[in-house]
Order: C-alpha cells, then structure tokens, then sequence
C-alpha cells in the first residue's frame, strides 16, 4: 500500500458527508443496476419470458380443475365421464411438470445473472481502488471500504436475484390470475380484487417509509466494519493507554445507531408478509360468502367456487411475494447505491496517452519551486527546490511535521505537485505515467507490511527468478539469515499479519524486500526505527551496499545513521532550510547543528 502522508486530519467512521434521503433513490439505484447488468439483457429476457410462461402455465390449471369438479359432480347423480376426468388430469400433470421444469431454467439463469454481476462489481471494485487517489483513502476507513466489497456486493447477489425473480413470478401471477378471474364470473373476481386492494396501499406506505432505514443499515453495517478494524489492527495501543472504555463506547453508539436501522428495517419490512396473509384469508371469506349466495342463485356452478377457492390463493400469493421481493428491493437498491457511490469517486486521471519513459535512469533529480497542500487552502510545501545527482545519498531530516514524507510522496507521485515540478533525468515525473514512476523506485518504510505467504514470498514479492543463494545473501546482509535458519520450513515457512515476528524483524523482512528489488532509485523512511542498535550496525552497512550505484533517500530521526550522506536536506516548515553535508552542516552552527547535538543533550 501507499505510504499515508503525514500531518492530514483523521477521520472516524460515520464522518463522512451526509446521507441522501431522496425519494427517488430506489429507482435510481434499480436504474443503474439494470443499466450495469445490460451485458446480460438477452438471458435476462429469456429468464422473464420463462418464468411468465411457466405461469401462465400455472393459471391454466384452475380452470381444468373447475370442469373436472363439474363432471365429478355430474357423475354423482349420473353418469361418470371418466376418459374425460382421466384426460383433465393427465393434462394438469403435463402442465404443472412443464411449469416446474420452466421455473427451474428461470432460477438457473437468474441465479447465474446475479452471481456474475456480484463478481463483475467485486472486479470493478477492486480495479477502482488502484485507480482512486490517496485523497480518497484520507477520509475514508479501511473497513467501510472492505464493507463495500464484501457485505453489501454479497446484499446484491443474494437478494437480487430473490427480488427479481420472485417479483416477476409474482407480477404475472398476479396479472393472470385476475385476467383468469374476470374471464370465469365478474362478479366473484370484483369481490376477490376489492378485498386486496388495501393490500398494495398499506404495501406503498410501508414501503416508502422503511427504505430510508435500510439505506442507514448499510452505512451502519459500514461504520462498524470500520471501527472494528480499527481497534482489532490498533489493539495493543488501545490496551496500552485503557481505551476500552471509549472503544467501547463508540462501539455501542454505532452498534445502537445499527441496531435501531435494523430493526425498522426489519421490522416495517416483516409487516408486510402477516399483513398480506390476513388479506388472503380475508379474500377466502368473502369469495366463499360470495359464491355461496351466487351458487345458491343458482348463477355459478360449484366448480367455478372451487375454481375460484384456487384464483383467490394464485392471487393473494403473489401479493405476499411481492411483499416479500419490494423487502428485498429495498436491500438491494441500498447496497447498489453504497456501490455505485465507490464507483463514481473521482479517479485519478487517464495516463494511458502519455508514452515517455526511462529505460536506462543516471538518477538525477531535480526539485524546482515544488509547492503543495493536501487540502487547497493548507499549504504545507512552500517553494522546495534542490537538485539531486546520480548516485547520490541524500538525507531528508527535519522535526516531525516538517513535510520529509510528504517530499516522498510527491516525488513518487502518491500525490501530484500543486505548482512547481519534479524531474528525474531532466523528464517531469507529470510527463510520465504514475506506475512507470513507481517502477523507477523500491522503498522501505517505517510501517512494515507482511502479507499471507512463506517468507520467500514476503521477501521476493513481485520478482521473478530469484534463486536461494540471492536470498541466502540479502537474508545474511540483514541481519536475518540465522533466524530463518532456525524455522523448520525455513524459506517457506507461512508468515502472515499476525506471524510470531518482532518489529525488528518485520522490518528486516522489508529491507530485504528492497535488496531484493533492482530499481534506480531507493527511498528508505525510517528503514531502522524498529531495530536495535547492534542490529541497526548490521543493517546500516547492508545500506551503504545497497545504496552504491543508486540515487537514494533516506528519511531519519537518528542523525547519526546519515553522518555519511551526500547531501543533506534541513527541512522546516515545509522549506528547505539548510543543506550540505554532516561537517558542513555542523559548521554551519545552524538549525541541523541544533538538531544533532540535542541527540546528546542530557537534558
């Protein structure tokens, strides 16, 4: 990952810039879901017009079942037409095998369209993130991001195809069940649709009022996440100073804030189904009131009550179904919008055009009036020049905040200049693309990072070919070949985040990582801050070899470590306030001469 600049404000979960409440998100999340699935529009299609086929196949089978009702109860008091009860019932059979057979095809193409779309955004996510500046990462936490990978990318697989799939179903169920309805008696299928009508009001109301509260259940979901990161990475500090406390509030603020977003999300969207289903049966009273007196009437035949008994269910299903899909909607369209607000973030601009680059580097650089600031209106560069020359060991010192990391940052362009340049073999590093530059350097930063792997993986990372004896060289050269020697797996032992290392081995990992590497130039932060001072000797030399032949810089507190530097820079404030060498410097009686033999003030 990027070095994080120095000095930037922090930001906690939940700090971010206001929810929207519009009343039109929910259509325009779905809208932009359909447009992103529209690589699939032919199976989509296909997967609707089965399931309204397989339907409409369903809807058939009442009405069978009305004329068979009517010749079993002719047959009672005459004579029993079996051939052609025998044929009804062989061609219901034929019918519901088809419809199942056709609503299994449907689930298999929804399922796969979903399934897909979850792992094209997981793509796009992942392919977002290395091209969003580090502006962004500033003021967002690792967990809300990894929340939107994860949990809300998964709300989208799972319930996506849920709700379109049972929504379609439910449509057409709906549709040609009153279509068949209307068609078998007007006067039951006013009766059994008046009933239900209450049913889509209360579904709008409800509806309208719970989708805020998922769309804060995510961003709940998020903030957790977030928090839960940040105290698990930073746990022995949290311990160290007592945090518990206030970790523990804040967990239960968000876990709260969550708690309430869930629950009347959950809540206002489990209304629905108990609701739904005392409309059913209220519907199954009022057509058997109805059918009765229209049957005693002598108006409908008992079949058409008994085809009617099954509408009314094919009728009142898809509305529980429904219920059921605009629940799951509501999740999806929360999560899309989550989604979608990552993929929309300003990227960093298009590189692809710019085709300078630097096949043999000298390594000479030039810093002309550089001026920068992490937010427009804060300053923290003013006016830094200097001038590098190949092979050079240059030293950044200066107090905390003096803006060290931050020149690193810029010449690696983490961060682009605000006005002034920086050239690397007389080519602005702007003329060049950002990856060509990082290309041209490998870094050691006071921040270790490991990743899950063996230890040649940790140590060779992205190189190829390295053999065991250029391990066995840097491993020694470090300071760290006795304690592999001392693994039982040795080179391939299984290192991760959490691997039984000290700080000063994790950062010898690191330094050999850079030996390793063969870029031009070589930028070390810090390199030995977790090291003890034998060790740190040892590392030091492996330094001095690792720097010949390569513009370095080299980024330290402990002046001693820079006494043979080429060139050192004195920054403060964001200007360069003196440079030359150690002795020059020291002569100077200067604001370096402050610096260094307050190391050996006793006070």
């Amino acid at each position: 990952m990027s070095p994080a600049p120095r000095g930037r404000p922090g930001h906690g979960p939940g700090r971010g810039p206001p929810p929207r409440e519009k009343a039109d998100d929910f259509r325009l999340a779905w809208r932009r879901l359909f447009q992103y699935m529209d690589r699939y529009r032919a199976p989509f299609l296909a997967a609707l017009v089965i399931a309204c086929v397989g339907t409409v196949l369903t809807l058939v089978g009442p009405d069978l079942i009305s004329q068979m009702t009517d010749l079993i109860e002719a047959g009672i008091v005459g004579t029993m037409d079996l051939d052609a009860i025998v044929s009804i019932c062989l061609l219901l059979v034929a019918l519901y095998s088809v419809s199942a057979v056709l609503t299994f095809v449907q689930q298999y193409i929804m399922t796969t369209i979903s399934q897909r779309t979850a792992s094209n955004f997981r793509r796009d996510i992942s392919g977002k993130i290395n091209r969003l500046p580090l502006r962004y990462f500033d003021s967002s936490t690792t967990g809300d991001v990894m929340s939107r990978v994860t949990n809300d990318v998964d709300t989208l697989g799972q319930s996506m195809n849920q709700s379109i799939s049972t929504m379609a179903t439910a449509v057409t169920l709906l549709g040609g069940s009153v279509v068949m309805m209307l068609y078998t008696n007007m006067t039951m299928a006013a009766t059994a649709i008046l009933s239900s009508l209450v049913g889509f009001a209360f579904m709008a109301v409800v509806m309208g009022r719970s989708q805020k509260y998922f769309e804060r259940q995510q961003r709940d979901l998020g903030d957790m996440n977030g928090h839960v990161e940040e105290m698990y990475s930073g746990h022995q500090v949290m311990k160290a100073y007592c945090g518990e406390g206030a970790a523990r509030e804040e967990f239960d603020r968000i876990n709260d804030s969550l708690f309430r977003s869930g629950f009347m999300s959950q809540f206002l969207g489990g209304m629905m189904m108990p609701f739904m289903n005392f409309i059913g049966n209220f519907g199954y009273v009022m057509v058997c009131i109805v059918g009765a007196l229209l049957c005693i009437d002598g108006r409908i035949s008992f079949g058409v009550i008994v085809a009617f008994m099954i509408y009314v269910r094919l009728f009142t299903q898809p509305l529980t179904q429904i219920s059921q899909a605009v629940v799951s909607m509501q999740s999806v369209a929360a999560a899309a919008e989550r989604v979608f607000g990552f993929l929309d973030e300003p990227e960093m601009e298009d590189e692809s055009g710019k085709s300078v680059r630097l096949d043999h580097v000298e390594g000479h650089v030039e810093f002309r009036d550089v001026h920068f600031g992490y937010s427009p209106d804060r300053e923290i560069i003013h006016g830094f020049s200097a001038e590098v020359l190949p092979g050079q060991k240059v030293a950044i010192v200066g107090p905390t905040g003096a803006g060290k990391t931050t020149m690193v940052n810029l010449l690696m362009r983490f961060y682009d200049v605000s006005s002034g340049d920086i050239l690397i073999d007389g080519v602005s590093t702007r003329d060049m693309r950002r990856e060509d530059v990082h290309d041209l350097f490998c870094m050691v930063l006071q921040d270790t990072w490991l990743f899950e792997g063996t230890i040649r993986e940790n140590i060779v990372y992205s190189k190829e070919g390295v053999s065991d004896e250029r391990l066995d060289e840097v491993c020694r050269a470090v300071g760290l070949y006795h304690y592999i020697q001392t693994l039982p797996d040795r080179y391939d032992t299984v290192l991760g985040d959490n691997a039984s290392l000290s700080a000063g081995q994790r950062q010898q990992v690191t330094i050999a990582r850079a030996m390793v590497d063969s870029s031009p130039l070589l930028i070390l932060d810090e390199a030995t801050s977790s090291v003890d001072t034998r060790t740190e000797r040892v590392i030091q030399e492996a330094m001095d070899r690792l720097t010949e032949g390569r513009t370095s810089f080299v980024i330290a507190h402990r002046l001693s470590t820079i006494r043979n530097a080429d060139l050192i820079l004195v920054m403060r404030d964001g200007n360069i306030v003196e440079q030359g060498t150690h002795d020059e410097l020291l002569a100077l009686r200067g604001f370096y001469a402050d610096l260094y033999n307050s190391q050996f003030d006793p006070e």
